[in-house]
């Protein structure tokens, strides 16, 4: 059944007579916009509104069609009978899927059936846990069931203890049917224990349905291959880095053709985040990070090594382009976000340059209330570098009154500080509570050239801190900033930023927030779960004192050796279930701001990760962080 229906939410029924500014209330009340795919015949978009439901403390979904020239939205059960499933085989035999499998026995039950309500895990090796959740001996694992009987599911990876699609984050994007419907390409990192947990060597593998046999596709590229999938003319295409531990290494488009692999984007000096063909095979469209947003570019297929490809910028903006849906005609659907905006989706005109805004699920909310102004700026650094600055200033911004001014420090470290909107480090919420907010582009960001995103490995508190430094600095310069009113915020790599920044500001910052942050790099070394992560960004282990850069790491920028310079108030988040950057490291700053003596809290999640999703979660944090801020700044 469907029906007809105008997209309204209760909290749209905001009087525009009395316009207000974003709450934290009001963020967790957005629709979050998920584009699904386009109909066959490329005139109606296909998308999922998820809008957190408080009391009951989740995401409710509904799914809507909407016709991409415009026009209402309509309600719809069964969606997915709109689109083309492309993982079903191309002679509509099988479906290619993946499920959960169990491959080895690591609890204690499972080894000593007699004892059965023993608790114990059992491991040889690393890889216990990964993200928010212990390895107990199940993995993710590719295979195909017949159209007719979905529950008749062919492993293809039978007893392998890897993962396809990988953990934490792997999707659909992990595996895809070739042209001919005879093999199916899926990514795995073939490596267990240790082994695994300190290499980024994800493959490409072949399985051939007649056969059972499966094939390594690239085992002579040592880092990370991911994302396949085939042009129109059957040629096999992926995203790849080219060294092994190095998880943010330039991520290039790689195609295969006439028996050699063809790097479309190796001459350009930037790194993919993801890619599709066109529908003639002509080009390939892809997003990627440039001066503080992401965009779209395209990039021709010339079918020679002989011709270089030639990449184009094709949209410019104060914008993210964040996922491309599909085509329709000569139109790119894309979704698209702001500081301003949550995700809606777009279509883009490939001939007239222009955007057209498809779906408005949230235009009733934005319309009611005061917008932010977000400003590029930019700075000089400490080595006469010039880095963008995102300055966000309170809707009404007065430039003739003082402002209590918070430098973001952004995590990563190499993630991109570009137009995003977040629904916990919400720039849109912090203006509107009258904060000014500093965002730098600091060294090791993409988007600014492949050396620049380097710049930050084995250097976390040198010049990355400088530029954070270099930032407020110049900001506080200008009349309307309230220099007896500034603070540091930040997660992760960001919450490392502020532990150290803790012990190196010389009185500039009045408060400091950190989430989930990195506070002493030894245990956490220790403790994290991939290991190639702190091989790689720290130079190696703290035991190794031959090795200069790990040494100069773990004691020159460690946060836990300045604690003794600590003199300001502290807010800790951290979470419970955070295997990336374990539950010791918030408790062991709280501990040692408490015994010294500093204003501090400790904000515990339990049950969250990482990053916090349950809604009534998400509102605490919001809370929380605005009432320390107005205790102590």
């Amino acid at each position: 059944m469907k029906k007809l229906i105008v997209l309204t939410f209760s909290i749209m029924a905001l009087s525009s007579s009395a316009q207000q500014n974003m709450t934290p209330e009001l963020l967790w009340s957005l629709g979050r916009v998920s584009a699904l795919g386009i109909t066959a015949d490329g005139k109606t978009l296909v998308y999922k509104v998820s809008v957190p439901n408080i009391d009951e403390n989740k995401l409710q979904s509904t799914f809507y069609s909407i016709p991409i020239e415009g026009g209402r939205a309509t309600e719809v059960e069964e969606y997915k009978k709109l689109l083309k499933d492309k993982y079903i085989s191309p002679d509509g035999k099988w479906k290619l899927t993946s499920k959960e499998i169990k491959v080895q026995d690591l609890l204690g039950k499972d080894k000593y059936p007699n004892l059965d309500k023993t608790t114990a895990q059992i491991y040889d090796g690393l890889d216990y846990r990964h993200w928010d959740t212990w390895n107990n001996g199940t993995h993710n694992h590719v295979g195909y069931t017949p159209v007719t009987d979905e529950e008749n599911f062919t492993d293809i990876m039978p007893g392998e203890p890897y993962d396809s699609p990988q953990k934490p984050f792997g999707g659909e994007e992990d595996y895809t049917w070739s042209p001919d419907g005879k093999t199916i390409i899926y990514v795995s990192k073939k490596k267990a224990g240790t082994e695994y947990a300190i290499s980024t060597n994800t493959d490409l593998y072949e399985y051939n349905l007649e056969t059972k046999q499966t094939k390594n596709l690239t085992p002579g590229n040592p880092g990370y291959d991911t994302q396949p999938a085939f042009s129109p003319q059957g040629h096999l295409t992926w995203l790849q880095m080219k060294r092994d531990g190095y998880e943010a290494d330039k991520n290039d488009i790689i195609v295969r053709y006439n028996g050699g692999d063809f790097n479309l984007t190796a001459n350009w000096d930037g790194t993919v985040d993801s890619f599709t063909w066109s529908e003639d095979g002509k080009k390939v469209y892809f997003l990627a990070a440039v001066d503080g947003t992401k965009q779209l570019f395209e990039v021709n297929f010339p079918g020679s090594k002989k011709i270089a490809p030639l990449i184009t910028q094709l949209t410019d903006g104060i914008f993210d382009v964040t996922g491309i849906v599909g085509f329709s005609g000569n139109k790119i659907i894309a979704t698209r976000t702001d500081m301003n905006h949550a995700a809606e989706v777009y279509s883009y005109d490939l001939k007239k340059k222009n955007w057209n805004q498809i779906t408005t699920v949230n235009n009733a909310v934005y319309n009611s209330i005061g917008l932010s102004n977000t400003e590029k700026r930019y700075v000089t650094t400490t080595d006469g570098k010039k880095m963008l600055v995102w300055v966000i200033y309170p809707p009404g911004f007065d430039k003739n009154k003082k402002y209590p001014t918070l430098l973001y420090c952004q995590g990563g470290p190499q993630s991109a500080l570009s137009q995003f909107y977040s629904f916990r480090w919400n720039f849109q919420v912090m203006a509107a509570k009258g904060y000014i907010v500093v965002a730098p582009n600091r060294r090791g960001m993409p988007g600014h050239g492949v050396a620049w995103n380097e710049e930050i490995s084995k250097d976390w508190g040198g010049q990355p801190m400088r530029d954070y430094l270099s930032a407020i600095d110049d900001v506080a310069k200008e009349s309307y900033v309230d220099k007896d009113r500034l603070g540091a915020v930040g997660a992760s790599y960001g919450g490392y930023s502020v532990f150290y920044l803790a012990g190196i500001h010389n009185k500039r910052f009045k408060t400091f927030i950190a989430h989930d942050g990195v506070f002493n790099l030894q245990s956490m070394y220790g403790t994290t779960e991939e290991v190639f992560f702190t091989n790689w960004d720290s130079g190696g282990p703290y035991w190794d004192k031959d090795n200069a850069a790990a040494q100069k790491t773990y004691n020159q920028f460690n946060p836990v050796n300045l604690v003794a310079k600590w003199d300001t108030p502290i807010l800790i988040y951290q979470g419970g279930k955070d295997y990336r950057v374990p539950i010791g490291q918030g408790l062991e700053a709280f501990q040692a701001a408490q015994l010294r003596g500093i204003k501090s809290r400790l904000v515990y999640f339990p049950d969250e990760n990482h990053w916090v999703l349950k809604p009534q979660n998400g509102l605490t944090w919001q809370h929380e962080f605005f009432r320390w801020l107005e205790e102590t700044l």
